[in-house]
């Protein structure tokens, strides 16, 4: 783990990319400012010590107070690398210097068990539990997370390389539920350059780089998030010319657009094609979903196996194809394995989703 201090603040005007962050803080929190619930809220800063997060707590600690809210901020130390620990307790300190308050640091234990999704994925699952754990002991209204631009066009990146479907290719939301992200329109470069500006200490995750000399071994063992932020991207530049990062956000935004306007007619088809929703089971109408275009059936699908339980890190487009075959290629074939002992079973021109005793 390396820690870096640069130190070249100077005085006079408002930088104006530090403004810009700001200005984003702003827009985000100013929607959530309701005068008489809201005077004195506390927001927090997700902040792990790197530039992205210390950026946002440092913007983060100049306009909450401005709008009446309190601004604290939560470290999650996923023990997973030597001295992390040490790294977690310097995001804290950084962030009490900068005026936050108050601090949690939490300490997670990855479940790195079969099924688990991975490294990456169960660690970013253990870091989301502990960031809501705090929201609720807290009362906070929200919980600001730092993704830039740059995060954007990597994760659509990795949704390509994946195969995903448009809701994938939507990208990183700029709001899901009271979590927020300011930055998702400012690039890396501009979030280093305010970590200089205002002399933070900053960390850097050694798993967000690769090796000098990697060979295609140490690819494939290095993360996939790793791979597209320091070797993908940049040859996409390098041969494609500058923009790309731009081009791909760009791409995320209007992905996003189209499926909501699809999420939002799948989910008045599921209330149409439902004829019995139980805790644990969902009946539909075959013929009120197949009358439908694919791309409505197969999200109304989607949302009716995860309002019965399905686990929907687990929920695939094998799955919704097979339940989707139930319903427009009825040849009389059996039940559809689905996660968590699920079933999907057609009969009677209906098709049942329900668990499987």
């Amino acid at each position: 783990m390396t820690a870096k201090t640069v130190r070249l603040s100077q005085p006079g005007r408002l930088d104006p990319i530090l403004a810009r962050a700001r200005h984003a803080v702003r827009e985000t929190l100013t929607p959530l400012i309701d005068d008489e619930e809201t005077s004195d809220a506390l927001v927090l800063v997700a902040c792990s010590g790197g530039p992205d997060s210390l950026a946002l707590a440092a913007a983060t600690a100049f306009v909450a107070p401005r709008l009446g809210l309190r601004a604290g901020a939560v470290i999650v130390d996923h023990g997973l690398q030597e001295g992390s620990a040490q790294a977690a307790q310097q995001a804290a300190q950084q962030c009490r210097d900068l005026g936050l308050d108050p601090i949690t640091v939490r300490t997670t234990t990855v479940n790195l068990d079969p099924g688990s999704g991975g490294l990456e994925g169960a660690a970013r699952d253990a870091r989301y539990q502990e960031l809501s754990n705090v929201q609720r002991e807290t009362g906070a209204i929200a919980m600001l997370l730092g993704h830039t631009l740059d995060d954007q066009a990597e994760q659509v990146l990795l949704s390509i390389a994946r195969g995903s479907g448009a809701r994938s290719l939507a990208g990183i939301p700029a709001r899901r539920g009271t979590y927020v992200r300011p930055f998702l329109e400012m690039r890396r470069t501009e979030i280093d350059h305010i970590c200089a500006h205002l002399n933070l200490t900053v960390w850097h995750d050694p798993t967000n780089f690769l090796p000098k000399g990697s060979t295609a071994d140490d690819l494939q063992a290095a993360p996939r998030r790793t791979v597209v932020r320091d070797l993908i991207l940049p040859e996409l530049e390098k041969y494609l010319g500058p923009g790309i990062a731009t081009s791909l956000a760009r791409t995320a935004q209007l992905a996003r657009d189209d499926d909501e306007a699809l999420r939002q007619q799948a989910q008045a088809l599921l209330q149409q094609a439902t004829s019995e929703h139980g805790d644990k089971h969902l009946t539909l109408d075959c013929a009120a979903l197949q009358n439908s275009p694919k791309a409505v059936r197969t999200r109304a699908l989607h949302q009716g196996g995860l309002s019965v339980g399905i686990p929907s890190g687990y929920l695939a487009f094998e799955h919704i194809a097979a339940l989707d075959a139930l319903v427009t290629q009825w040849r009389g074939q059996g039940p559809v394995d689905l996660p968590g002992r699920y079933r999907g079973q057609r009969r009677c021109g209906t098709l049942t989703l329900y668990v499987a005793e």
